[in-house]
This record gives structure tokens, C-alpha cells and sequence, in this order.
């Protein structure tokens, strides 16, 4: 190997081995006086000859080909003897029929022994057949003097190779990239050369240029507005001071782009406000309307009215989102004259509720429009959450036959009415009207006189108002866990 591809790098080409060696143009002689000698090597399959009046080997012929990817997954004995069989079949005919047994050369020892071998796997067996067509001898040669091989199969590198050169010409490059933030930095480092005991390759910045270095690595098109931690790093790759860290956070804080166009991962600020508690059963009620209902008989809308006192509520079918006018009529016909005029009613923005005809009618009864904040339900959370009761119970018993549903709405509000309350603890039958509704005829003889059911009623209402008040408190409290407090704005601020 070494004569023939030189201490480091190949030598030797291929295609100059190929050029510069004999061709076979017929077989030779074969008979017993000719006493030639065929060898072939399987690691670049090549065939040589040679005889006594030219005792060294003469290549005439080579062989290459591309493994398939089966062939590939081989072992190395398999590959090996797969070598030869692709080799035999190259030149069988040359080979096929010889008197004289002819040489195959490989660095491959346990090929020699495979004439010998008791236990061959399918394939083997396969190819020795094959291989019984042919007389050949198995001949070990270590790498080191299987030289021709070895060399056709590494690849070529000529000692004359230059170095890759760029793509464009070095007369076209006029500098590297450079900042004129760098510049600047290196100018007022020769007034103002800092305390010398920074970290290596990186600039001091002096004081009137760290505005400008933040800026910079904040605002470019490298960076399009990082957080404080990024500015920071993409800072300190060339540049160090020691109030960095500091500098950069009241300077990201101060960006307008930042406070306009991004998002917030802190909590929300403000904390909880929950609604006052009423004193009283229909006190204090809340509308609210459900669209977009399959048409029943003409029906496609609910109004939601809930009294936030005892969780009892009334719905009532619509053909159309009502006006404020029809608004005010559902309210004297279904709340009104049965339980008196409440002394605030609740409901988000809604046309219905933010026209002159509904701020007169109210204030003509003497009661308080409270209107929800934009975009904030959760101050309407009564309606809002017997809304998705309604949608629920609508889904579950009536999914099948959806256009039925307004015959069967007297039943989901006697259905609510008998629940309990998760924030009383009683039901809004128990809440509102002091008892509750038996499922079951009872057989008693227990009377109860006026006195002692008033008596009883005003015991109720007092512990209710209680149950309602801790519950108030325990969900701003739940709540104000995940909130910060709100900041201080005085009039005339900007916000």
C-alpha cells in the first residue's frame, strides 16, 4: 500500500492504472506447459497474469460495481464472498472451463476456509453451487501487499490541489461588516477608557452612549424588540457597563412600541369588586338574552331574567331580540306584578338596555340601571353562568328533536328551581318562597301557624344573606390570587 499511494494522500488514479496496463485481447494458453498464472483480488476486483518469462503480474482487466441497498446490509463474510461470485460472473467467460486452477487474492483470511466449512446459511449454499462451476484456489494476501486493490478502492486527491477560493474576487471586497455604534463606542473609549477590568473582547460603554447601545440592540432589525433578558444577552456579546441589566429594563419599559404592540404575561390588574348582596328576594335582578336557537313554533331567542338573591330566574321565549319598549313590557308581565319592582336591574350593553326609553322607564319606577363594563361579562356572572345551565340541559334532553324545545321550558326552570345553590345552600324554591316542593304526597299532621312560618322565613333570609356574604368573600379572594392590584392614575394622565 505504501509504494504504491505514497506516505499521506493517493497517487495513483484509477483511470491512469487502467490506461497504462496491458489488455487482455485472447485467453492464453492453458495447457500444463504453459505454466501462466491467473490471480484475481476481490477488494477492486482486478485480473492479472503472469508466467515465467514475465514473473511479475500484469493487470488486464477491472471490475466495479454499486452494492444494492440488500446487498449493502450484508456481513463482512457475506460481502466478501459476494465479491467473488460478482467477479466469477464478470469473467466467466474466461474463467469457466480452465484446466489450470487460477489464484483469487483476498485480505479477507476466512474466505480461505470456506471449502471447508460444514455449516453454510441458505445463501452461501446457494453460491457454492456457483462456485463448484469454477477451479480456482483461495489465496490469503494481507493488506499491506495487496497494494493495486487497496489503491483503486480509496479515493483519489492529487498533491497539487489548491485551496477553495472565494466566490467573489478579493479585489471586490472593499471591508467587513461593521456597526456605527462600534465606531462610536471605540471614539469615546479614547476620552473615557473605563475601569480596564471588564471581560475579555467585549467594549466599555460610557455613559452617554449607553442610551444609544440599547437602543440599538432593542430597536434593529436584527432583534425587532426583544424582551429585557434578550436585550441584555445580545448586548453582552460586545459590549459590558455595570449597571446593564438595570439600564435595559427601564429602558424596555419605556418603549412605546413595546407598551402598544405586545401582550402581558402578568396578572390582570384590579383587584376583585364583588356586587353588593341584596337584602331581599327579587331586589335585584339581572337580564340577559340567548340567541341563536333553532326555531320552535316561531321561537328563537330566551330572555334570562335571575334574581341574584335567591338564584331563581324566569325564562322567557322570544320570536326576535325585542326592542326597549317590548323590554319593558316582559318585565311588568313576568317580574313585576308578580314580585314588585326590584330596586336595581343589571345587564350589559346591549341596545336594549343603553336607549333613552329603558334610562326613563327605570327611573320612572325608581330603580338603578347598572350596566356592565365593555368587554368584561364576569360582572353579569348570575346570567352568564344560567345561561350555559340552560344550553346544557336544552342539549341533553332535547339534542334529538331540537325544534321542541319551547314546549319543555317550563320544565327546565322547575328544574333549576329545585336544585341547590352551591353559593345559598338551599334551592331557590327554599330561598324565594320559604319551602320545598315535596316530589311525594306526604301524610303529616304538623301544622304550621303564621307567626312560626314568618318566623321561620325571617331565620332563612338572615342566614341566606350570611351564606351569600362568605360566599362573596371566599371568590374574591379565590380571585385576587391571580390578580395584581391596579395603579394609581390622577386625572390628566395618560393612560
Amino acid at each position: 500500500l505504501r509504494p504504491f499511494l505514497g506516505p499521506q494522500k493517493p497517487k495513483l488514479h484509477s483511470e491512469h492504472l487502467k490506461r497504462s496496463s496491458p489488455r487482455l485481447r485472447s485467453f492464453p494458453d492453458q495447457t500444463p506447459n504453459s505454466s501462466s498464472l491467473w490471480r484475481w483480488t476481490h477488494q477492486t476486483p482486478g485480473l492479472e497474469q503472469s508466467s515465467p518469462r514475465h514473473p511479475r503480474s500484469t493487470t488486464c482487466a477491472f471490475f466495479s460495481r454499486r452494492l444494492t441497498p440488500t446487498e449493502s446490509r450484508c456481513d463482512v463474510g457475506d460481502s466478501a464472498l459476494l465479491a467473488v461470485k460478482l467477479a466469477l460472473e464478470e469473467w466467466r467467460h474466461w474463467l469457466e472451463g480452465a484446466e489450470l486452477p487460477f489464484i483469487i487474492w483476498t485480505d479477507y483470511k476466512n474466505l480461505i476456509y470456506l471449502k471447508e466449512a460444514k455449516g453454510l446459511n441458505p445463501q452461501q449454499c446457494r453460491w457454492s453451487l456457483f462456485f463448484s462451476r469454477f477451479n480456482f484456489v483461495l489465496s490469503y494476501r494481507s493488506g499491506s501487499k495487496n497494494t493495486k486493490p487497496d489503491a483503486l478502492s480509496r479515493q483519489y486527491a492529487s498533491e497539487d490541489e489548491t485551496a477553495p477560493s472565494t466566490i467573489l474576487p478579493a479585489s471586490c471586497i472593499v471591508a467587513g461588516v461593521t456597526w456605527p455604534i462600534r465606531d462610536q463606542v471605540l471614539e469615546a473609549l479614547k476620552v473615557d477608557p473605563g475601569p480596564g477590568n471588564g471581560p475579555p473582547n467585549r467594549l466599555f460603554v460610557p455613559q452617554e452612549l449607553r442610551g444609544k447601545v440599547i437602543h440599538w440592540a432593542h430597536t434593529g432589525r436584527f432583534s425587532i424588540h426583544p424582551g429585557v433578558g434578550r436585550t441584555v444577552a445580545l448586548i453582552r456579546r460586545s459590549f459590558w457597563w455595570s449597571s446593564l441589566y438595570r439600564d435595559v429594563k427601564e429602558s424596555g419599559s419605556a418603549c412605546h412600541a413595546c407598551a402598544q404592540q405586545k401582550g402581558t404575561n402578568q396578572s390582570p390588574a384590579g383587584l376583585l369588586s364583588p356586587l353588593p348582596v341584596p337584602s331581599r328576594p327579587w331586589s335585584h335582578i339581572a337580564l340577559d338574552f340567548v340567541c341563536g336557537l333553532p326555531l320552535s313554533h316561531g321561537f328563537s331567542v330566551i330572555l334570562t331574567i335571575v334574581d341574584r338573591f335567591s338564584k331563581a330566574c324566569h325564562l322567557v321565549p322570544l320570536k326576535a331580540l325585542p326592542s326597549s319598549a317590548v323590554t319593558a313590557q316582559l318585565l311588568i308581565k313576568h317580574i313585576f306584578r308578580l314580585h314588585g319592582i326590584p330596586t336595581e336591574i343589571l345587564s350589559d350593553r346591549g341596545p336594549q338596555f343603553v336607549s333613552r326609553i329603558w334610562k326613563e322607564f327605570a327611573t320612572a319606577l325608581g330603580a338603578r340601571v347598572a350596566l356592565t363594563s365593555g368587554f368584561h361579562p364576569q360582572t353579569n356572572g348570575q346570567c352568564e353562568r344560567m345561561n350555559q345551565e340552560l344550553g346544557s340541559k336544552l342539549r341533553c334532553v332535547y339534542a334529538t328533536n331540537p325544534s321542541t324545545w319551547s314546549d319543555h321550558l317550563a320544565w327546565v326552570e322547575y328544574a333549576h328551581y329545585s336544585h341547590v345553590s352551591s353559593a345559598t345552600g338551599q334551592s331557590p324554591f327554599e330561598s324565594s318562597l320559604g319551602y320545598k316542593p315535596s316530589l311525594f304526597p306526604l301524610h303529616t299532621d304538623t301544622t304550621t301557624t303564621n307567626p312560626q312560618f314568618l318566623r321561620r322565613a325571617r331565620r332563612a333570609r338572615i342566614a341566606m344573606r350570611s351564606t351569600l356574604q362568605r360566599t362573596a368573600e371566599r371568590i374574591q379572594r379565590l380571585a385576587d390570587r391571580h390578580r395584581s392590584p391596579a395603579p394609581t392614575y390622577s386625572p390628566g394622565q395618560m393612560v
